[in-house]
């Protein structure tokens, strides 16, 4: 199709050639970029011209405009407009471009989709000021890679239409007539999910189903279409969470289509007393319902924590999750994950979707969103055995675009959450340096270490008061406002942001030699503090323990992307780093045994004793103690006197190693140092009931008084 003559003075397509293109398109099962290289006035007047032209249209406009007349959301608001499907989207890129909100777009086209990017021309964006990377703290770099390598793939596509100031610069109007015309419709493997999800709806309990899929393959409108099935057959309730309610309007339009007498009304869909409801994950896991099914979409979402309670909470789930998504997180996901499936539902059966359902295979902006946010990004299929392993110091930007595939697929296979955002932190941050471990040609290990602090006085107590927060100064915030030093902020400090290695080639210490490497570049380049934040678990604590860091404090709440909660550690580099290190690890100990029993109640028992190992302060227990405690191991004494004791008892060097392998630690861990009641305990399955309780703590008292040498007064 050839672009008319037309009477602007960019001679760009007018109206009744985008629609006829558009209508090519949808015959085509193809979509496209269309980016706007112009002023930001230009380019604004144009593309509201487009929406307007198109009221039938399912349009949105993503940034600042002035138009009461169309659907305006912030880039901010981007996620609640997935589970929807569009025609035509305009991206106002002198708002901002935050790189997840961006991926999430462009998955919401369907065939026939355009999305119309307005951004400078392409040449100027290496040094573009996007309005997003003050949120970020990299408005302070000169230079952005991540940009220039945004434009240099999109130079190199020739299937986007590039529009300027002479007009089309690039990319054509034509689609090549397609053999036989798109029809979204059901693929064999949705037909296969939806039979997969009946069959668990009604299977035998225990047994939960995970669908995978990149996205656009059905997964949320299979979930529907077989709730309905079920609702009008054997199951009167179904229960649908996700991330967020929006997440799950696919689910809920599938299941109207084939279940058209039932009424919607809020968050429900029901008749004559059978429903499918949409509860909130906090909601759900609070207060319980009653379910015959859950179905999680979008559940890599959520952290692995969360998922675990869903699934020993009912007896039939479903888990739905994109692989290869915005969200950056599926294969952490199936990583995470599926350590908890094997061990807790070790039956569990899985099916991989692959056919698109809203786009043709191959579809020309799908290979480009992948290209370029390394959505579909893969770490090294195969490690030689054999091979030595050696470290080299790299900066990502310059890695070939093959290497850095790979290095950012190891990322992504080995965090539960690694994003499009994290791409272009990773490679804009002019504080970031980066340790390879390759075997031969293939990246095997990958460590991203971000420098920060080094605040001047004023401002690290205004950041140490709450006063002030500094964006890219994650672990200097953090010892300085939760920890209380402001000189913590005011050190030089090399924070690891990311750490990854290679599944074939663990247990070889590749961690540790990157780690070690990463540590001594950072004494030598005069950093005060080595340190790192992360989502605290047992086996991550022992890492870090491993390489010489010390535990600091432990975030009061849990991350809303982990689940778990934030532990910070660190080792001194000099001799400031050794004593902000001492004051802060002293003065946690000292919150330790209060914060046990209020804001830590519900921590893993075994990342408890461990912790409190750490923080324990070397006391000998009196002989005082250790009467209380003889005559509490003999039955003579009540459990409620002898806490004190058993407190101290828990806290002494040693003490906590000899807890950990026992059968009823996790016993000991809530009702001695975390003070859970009876009732409680025995909810949890602890313990049967308050003697029995007592009786397994007074035994493991006993046997600890018999074998630790631990008195003196």
């Amino acid at each position: 199709m050839a672009i008319p003559p037309t009477s602007t003075a960019q001679h760009w397509p007018e109206p009744q050639a985008l629609a006829r293109w558009q209508q090519a398109l949808c015959r085509a099962g193809e979509r496209r970029l269309v980016l706007v290289e112009a002023s930001a006035e230009t380019a604004k007047d144009y593309a509201l011209r487009m929406l307007r032209a198109n009221p039938d249209a399912r349009r949105l406009w993503v940034g600042d405009a002035d138009a009461s007349d169309l659907p305006v959301v912030k880039a901010r608001q981007a996620r609640d407009w997935l589970g929807r499907e569009l025609d035509l989207v305009v991206w106002d890129g002198g708002s901002g471009n935050p790189p997840d909100a961006l991926a999430a777009l462009l998955g919401t086209l369907g065939a026939g989709g355009l999305f119309m990017w307005l951004m400078p021309p392409l040449a100027e964006w290496p040094g573009f000021e996007d309005p997003d990377y003050p949120r970020t703290g990299l408005d302070a770099a000169a230079d952005h890679p991540f940009a220039r390598r945004l434009a240099r793939s999109i130079t190199a596509d020739p299937h986007v239409v590039r529009l300027g100031p002479a007009g089309v610069l690039s990319g054509t109007l034509e689609v090549p007539a397609p053999v036989d015309v798109f029809v979204p419709g059901d693929t064999d493997d949705q037909l296969a999910a939806i039979e997969a999800i009946c069959r668990t709806g009604l299977g035998r309990r225990r047994r939960p189903l995970i669908l995978r899929a990149d996205r656009g393959r059905g997964k949320s409108t299979a979930l529907g279409r077989a709730a309905a099935r079920l609702l009008q057959g054997e199951r009167e309730r179904i229960v649908v969470t996700a991330p967020s309610a929006e997440a799950v309007e696919q689910v809920f339009a599938a299941a109207e289509s084939q279940w058209p007498q039932a009424v919607r009304s809020g968050d429900g869909l029901s008749l004559n007393g059978r429903s499918l409801r949409f509860v909130p994950v906090d909601v759900l896991l609070r207060d319980k319902p009653e379910a015959g099914l859950v179905l999680v979409d979008e559940a890599a979402g959520l952290p692995a924590p969360l998922l675990e309670s869903i699934l020993t909470g009912w007896p039939r789930v479903v888990f739905s999750t994109t692989v290869h998504g915005y969200e950056g997180t599926g294969r952490g996901f199936d990583v995470r994950f599926r350590e908890v499936l094997d061990r807790v539902t070790p039956q569990w059966q899985g099916l991989h979707l692959r056919q698109p359902i809203r786009w043709v295979e191959g579809d020309p902006l799908e290979r480009l969103t992948n290209r370029l946010f390394l959505l579909d990004a893969d770490s090294a299929a195969r490690i030689e055995t054999g091979v030595q392993i050696h470290i080299e110091h790299w900066q990502p930007a310059k890695l070939s675009e093959a290497e850095l595939a790979e290095a950012f697929g190891l990322l992504t296979d080995a965090h539960y959450r690694t994003t499009p955002g994290d791409l272009r932190q990773w490679l804009d941050d002019p504080g970031a340096e980066t340790w390879l471990a390759r075997a031969g040609t293939a990246i095997v290990g990958v460590l991203w270490v971000s420098l920060e602090g080094g605040l001047s006085p004023p401002l690290a107590e205004q950041v140490m008061r709450g006063e002030r927060r500094i964006r890219g100064h994650l672990l200097a915030q953090g010892l300085a406002s939760h920890g209380g030093l402001a000189t913590a902020a005011c050190l030089s400090i090399a924070r690891v942001v990311r750490i990854a290695v290679h599944p074939d080639v663990r247990r070889r210490r590749i961690g540790q030699r990157m780690t070690e490497t990463a540590r001594n570049w950072a004494i030598e380049r005069g950093c005060d503090l080595f340190g790192t934040s992360f989502g605290a678990t047992a086996a991550l604590l022992a890492f870090w323990h491993e390489a010489g860091l010390e535990p600091l404090r432990l975030g009061l709440h849990r991350s809303a992307s982990s689940g778990e909660h934030t532990l910070q550690m660190a080792v001194g580099c000099s001799e400031a780093g050794d004593n902000v290190v001492k004051v802060l690890g002293q003065r946690f100990a000292e919150h330790w045994p209060l914060l046990l029993a209020s804001s830590f109640t519900d921590l893993e028992p075994g990342l408890t004793l461990k912790l409190t190992a750490d923080w324990s302060r070397p006391q000998p227990l009196t002989s005082m103690d250790y009467g209380e405690l003889s005559a509490f191991a003999k039955g003579f004494r009540l459990f409620e006197l002898s806490r004190l004791p058993l407190q101290r008892l828990s806290r002494v060097p040693g003490i906590a190693q000899s807890i950990e392998p026992q059968a009823d630690a996790a016993l000991w861990c809530r009702a001695v140092l975390q003070n859970w009641s009876w009732p409680a305990l025995q909810s949890a399955g602890l313990c049967t009931g308050r003697r029995n309780g007592e009786a397994r703590l007074r035994s493991l008292t006993g046997k600890i008084l018999e074998t630790a040498d631990i008195f003196a007064d």
